[in-house]
């Protein structure tokens, strides 16, 4: 059987949760377990995690490898894959990307929405690409075997990143820019140029995402999906939901504004809302994956691309993504359903 990945959620977790991923079949998610930390403080969210994994064996282990996924569904457990969405957690220090890979580190975005010190964030107004440091931070992660993602950056940044890199990249949690023109969702130039490098796009449900916010209809966003598999080849594609679930909207601020203002930041958020948006009705948690599932049926897509969608294209990609590199990209077929 083929299996159900996340590409990204960034949850209030506690068992409820956890319990709810069993429930809905989700057999392994990334998670991000730093925003704006610094790498003292990634490693407490890590000791964190440490205990989630002590508290609760049954339901949840770290997953280090794509062969984490097969074992998770092998035992009725989640795989859970760390990443961070800044490079804040090697702070100015490349050493530090081996570190935290050894830690379990499998995803790192280069920017949160912001200029960093790797590259330009989709909310600056100029784009000036990977910095030099950029450009090494980004052949280390190919080396060690740590997924750059681009889901935060700018557009030069990252095409830049797809052609630097010397493995595919991903861009775990974004939806195509033609169908919504949020400055998080990314044109079909990047799509076009994702897919050609066999890259990954993860389509989040988040509302600000979404064309209609809250109010996007399930077939309207299945729809979308089975257009950009004619864009960049269904291979490429995967759910990266961008779930929330459960968090206060306190925690929107830290995303937003970390470290780096005094001002409150609204980001892709109204003035006059600036917390979480409802999520859309036809999904709430992670035992709405089979909605999305149907919708996909629907669209006239078959069997075999679906399973692909909803977690086979991730599956491979961890596979070839989370070792050591190999000095050539990896083969692109995909693997037996």
């Amino acid at each position: 059987m083929n299996p159900l990945i996340d590409g990204l959620q960034y949850a209030n977790w506690s068992e409820k949760i956890f319990r709810q991923m069993r429930e809905g079949g989700v057999d392994a998610v990334h998670v991000t377990i730093a925003y704006h930390e610094t790498f003292r403080e990634t490693v407490l969210n890590i000791e964190r995690w440490n205990r989630w994994f002590e508290q609760f064996p049954d339901l949840i282990f770290q997953g280090r490898s794509g062969d984490d996924v097969t074992l998770a569904r092998e035992t009725g457990r989640t795989a859970i894959f760390f990443g961070s969405q800044n490079p804040s957690c090697i702070e100015d220090d490349i050493g530090l990307v081996q570190v935290l890979h050894t830690l379990g580190l499998r995803f790192m975005q280069l920017t949160y929405n912001n200029q960093s010190l790797l590259a330009s964030g989709c909310y600056e107004a100029e784009d000036t690409g990977l910095t030099r440091m950029g450009r090494e931070v980004v052949a280390e992660m190919n080396r060690v075997g740590m997924v750059v993602d681009m889901s935060h950056s700018g557009e030069r940044s990252t095409l830049d990143a797809i052609a630097h890199s010397t493995r595919p990249i991903a861009i775990t949690h974004a939806n195509p820019a033609t169908w919504h023109k949020a400055l998080r969702n990314k044109s079909d130039r990047v799509l076009r140029a994702l897919g050609q490098s066999g890259g990954m796009l993860g389509f989040s449900v988040y509302p600000h995402h979404l064309k209609g916010g809250s109010a996007c209809g399930l077939q309207e966003f299945c729809d979308m999906i089975a257009r950009t598999a004619d864009l960049m080849g269904v291979d490429h594609l995967g759910i990266g939901t961008d779930l929330c679930q459960d968090q206060p909207d306190s925690i929107v601020e830290w995303m937003r504004v970390g470290r780096w203002t005094k001002r409150i930041d609204y980001g892709e958020g109204s003035a006059d809302a600036p917390g979480f948006p409802p999520m859309p009705a036809w999904f709430a948690d992670n035992r709405d994956f089979g909605r999305i599932q149907d919708g996909l049926r629907r669209t006239g897509m078959s069997s075999s691309d679906v399973a692909a969608v909803m977690g086979g294209n991730w599956r491979r990609f961890f596979g070839t993504s989370f070792g050591p590199a190999a000095g050539t990209r990896p083969d692109l077929s995909r693997a037996a359903e």
